[in-house]
């Protein structure tokens, strides 16, 4: 499956986004999606997942309660609402495609089938 993300910026601390990955080339139902994010200097890090079917979900900690992951069958489309951001929360942020049993658990880089690119996110403050 093919992926492609979109809706990052600048935005100030406090604000929101609404970051977008379009799937294509494969059934999209057959997915579960996620995002990751990596920052400067940093390693990629799982940011959160949603289910084939959407009915599950699960975040890193950090994000619990400011970011919120769904999906759209019909647009083939994965999203990750971003409220109260703040400067730590900069970072590309990547969406993934993952087959199989849906676990909350942390995606690990090696679970992931498929990759977009990034789209960035920058915080000031």
């Amino acid at each position: 499956v093919q992926l492609q993300a979109s809706g990052g910026g600048l935005v100030q601390a406090g604000g929101s986004l609404r970051l977008s990955c379009a799937a294509s080339g494969r059934t999209f139902s057959n997915y579960n999606m996620g995002w990751f994010r990596q920052a400067p200097g940093k390693d990629r890090e799982f940011v959160s997942a949603i289910s084939r079917m959407g009915d599950n979900t699960h975040y890193q900690d950090s994000v619990k309660g400011r970011f919120t992951i769904s999906r759209d069958s019909a647009k083939n489309t994965v999203y990750l609402q971003t409220n109260s951001l703040n400067a730590e929360d900069t970072a590309v942020y990547y969406c993934a495609a993952r087959t199989g049993w849906f676990t909350a658990t942390l995606w690990t880089l090696g679970e992931v089938n498929s990759w977009g690119k990034g789209t960035q996110v920058t915080v000031s403050s």
